[in-house]
């Protein structure tokens, strides 16, 4: 219990520190400017109008979410460190797993409610058309958020034990490999090679599968997201969270500061 509060005291010094980052309100202005951009992109065809208004909205919400856990994401340690108050942070009964992980909590908070404020945009531009919206359209979102947690804890993982600019480019890497990873394993099974097939198998394993998250086809086009699909994105980010957030605790536990 004890732990739980110093973990909340954390994470929520952290969001306060994350709302005052002027780039997040940068990247969250470009979203909602892309989100309203879409109408008139969809006035450049006469069909599916509706379908490529939606899907410009959702692939906004999907990148300048990234881009906010990412670029806001990185620097939260490292400002600690450079700022020399991790040492009075550190000094006091909380450990470094809980640092890191208040961390994460934090900004994981601060990335939902961005991700909130699109979502809104996203309906309000949707009504204001009259594009229809349905209950799958918040599912997909919220998978989103499911997306954004594991980057986040992708992100404060690099963040432990490197610099900014090494874990944005990490980060970025992962997150882009992610999207192919399966595409990356479909070719790998084509091979006549069993070597290939096998490390593709094994990249696919380690790596994230964030199409997992991505249910913006079935939302935009009205084709139902099965239960079974939101328990595996729910069992699916909450393992690789956990494991990634353990995994960077062991580094960050061993990282000297001086």
């Amino acid at each position: 219990m004890k732990a739980f509060v110093r973990i909340h005291a954390l994470a929520m010094n952290t969001f306060r520190e994350a709302i005052r980052n002027k780039l997040l309100y940068t990247l969250l202005g470009f979203g909602i400017l892309m989100i309203g951009a879409g109408v008139l992109l969809a006035t450049l065809s006469y069909v599916e109008v509706d379908e490529i208004l939606q899907d410009t909205g959702m692939s906004a919400i999907r990148f300048f979410s990234a881009g906010i856990a990412i670029f806001v994401g990185i620097g939260l340690i490292h400002n600690e460190v450079d700022r020399r108050t991790i040492f009075t942070i550190l000094s006091k009964p909380v450990s470094r797993s809980e640092f890191l992980v208040g961390k994460w909590a934090g900004l994981t908070l601060t990335v939902w409610l961005q991700l909130a404020l699109m979502g809104l945009a996203f309906g309000a531009v949707s009504a204001v058309v009259g594009a229809p919206l349905a209950f799958d359209h918040v599912v997909a979102i919220a998978l989103v958020g499911l997306e954004l947690m594991v980057l986040v804890a992708i992100a404060t993982f690099f963040s432990a034990f490197t610099t900014p600019i090494l874990a944005a480019l990490f980060t970025i890497g992962l997150w882009m490999i992610g999207h192919l990873s399966r595409d990356l394993r479909a070719l790998g099974e084509q091979s006549d090679l069993g070597s290939v097939t096998t490390a593709t198998e094994i990249l696919f394993a380690v790596m994230p599968d964030f199409e997992v998250f991505n249910k913006t086809l079935e939302a935009v086009h009205g084709l139902a997201i099965s239960m079974a699909e939101i328990q595996l994105a729910i069992v699916y980010a909450l393992a690789y969270t956990v494991c990634t957030l353990v995994l960077g605790s062991m580094i960050f536990s061993r990282r000297d500061f001086k």
